[in-house]
């Protein structure tokens, strides 16, 4: 089996980075597989390729190698081409004109969690040729299905992709790649057979395992872990800089204490004791991983 980790260097790894990062790698290897590395680097108003020699740096510093070399996704946009094509052959695609603020304007949030789910504007309309050279993105018409899957950590899910995720970008206006495919595209080529990630992505599960099916490809396993937050209730990100590796390292200078205190936040450890990743393969079962969200305070 192989899992994988799959940041964005668009800012400098934070503790919760690092928690998913460790979790999926003592899951990897806890049943004997690989552990792979892929950089997430497709948008590029925001990567930067220093911010990804630095988070593998803090990686290798935090006793977390991978297996095999690094996939760097700004370059397979050729492999992504190939696989629109095949989406856009099947008839199952279509351009979309849609400003950001044309669509915040005309559709409501969705009831559950606030999110904008596209209505479908562009769908069926026929364009001129003009228009085809007007920049537009490229949606992947999703159908009235629900999507049912078991989710390692969570247990069953049951999401209708129209009603829930609508039909959504494979690529965007100015021409970079959108995450549904890239990702979905390269779990499959990099055989990943098991992906571990945060709750906060639970919903693009469905929409990639749909995609999955429409290509062809062998679906992995998908489990999802509680996210780390702050005092305050919010999730960890890239502007809460006292949690980012850059103070961390410097206040904790073994990175044992580091990974000793996520082992703890993820229910390994009963209390926070400076430890190697490998040290906590004998005691890693997700069945002790909580489920809702963890204060971090470190």
């Amino acid at each position: 089996m192989a899992g994988r980790f799959a940041p964005s260097p668009t800012g400098r790894m934070h503790l919760g980075n690092v928690f998913c990062a460790l979790l999926s790698w003592l899951s990897a290897k806890s049943k004997g597989g690989e552990w792979r590395l892929r950089i997430e680097d497709i948008d590029p108003d925001r990567s930067r390729r220093d911010f990804a020699l630095q988070l593998m740096d803090d990686l290798q510093w935090l006793g977390l190698p991978w297996n095999g070399e690094v996939v760097w996704q700004s370059q397979r946009g050729d492999i992504y081409k190939h696989y629109l094509k095949q989406l856009e052959e099947a008839g199952l695609t279509y351009p979309c004109y849609c400003t950001r603020a044309d669509i915040m304007a005309t559709q409501a949030p969705h009831e559950t969690d606030g999110r904008i789910v596209y209505a479908g504007t562009c769908r069926g309309k026929k364009f001129d040729e003009m228009a085809q050279n007007v920049p537009h993105a490229t949606r992947f018409i999703v159908p009235d299905e629900d999507i049912i899957f078991q989710d390692g950590h969570y247990g069953e899910q049951c999401v209708n992709l129209a009603k829930h995720c609508g039909d959504y970008i494979l690529r965007r206006k100015d021409g970079a790649w959108a995450y549904q495919l890239a990702v979905v595209v390269d779990d499959a080529l990099m055989g990943i057979t098991e992906v571990v990630r945060g709750r906060d992505l639970l919903l693009s599960t469905p929409q990639q395992l749909h995609l999955y099916r429409t290509l062809g490809f062998q679906e992995p396993t998908y489990i999802h872990h509680p996210l780390l937050i702050n005092e305050n209730g919010q999730r960890l990100c890239k502007r809460d800089k006292s949690l980012d590796l850059s103070v961390l390292r410097e206040k904790h200078k073994n990175p044992d204490e580091i990974v000793g205190f996520l082992a703890f936040c993820a229910g390994i450890l009963p209390s926070p004791t400076p430890l190697k990743p490998q040290d906590l393969l004998p005691m890693f079962d997700w069945q002790n991983v909580p489920t809702k969200d963890v204060t971090a305070c470190i």
